[in-house]
């Protein structure tokens, strides 16, 4: 059994790769994190402090070496 790690993703990113991690993660559809987000932040403000601090906790994938 392979051991799931989260990390921010490098490939799916539009800020800080917190969104495109958790999709990964999950194995969902960016966009639905995304969306998610954008509606926590809107209905609550806590969307964007959360994105922030997620962005600062969850460490950045590690370089494959691939060029995409």
């Amino acid at each position: 059994m392979q051991n799931k790690r989260l990390y921010r993703s490098r490939k799916d990113r539009q800020i800080g790769g917190v969104c495109g991690g958790l999709a990964e993660y999950f194995n969902v559809d960016p966009t639905l994190v995304r969306l998610a987000f954008a509606f926590v932040f809107l209905w609550g403000g806590a969307g964007l402090p959360l994105y922030i601090l997620m962005w600062v906790i969850i460490p950045e994938a590690p370089d494959t070496g691939d060029l995409e």
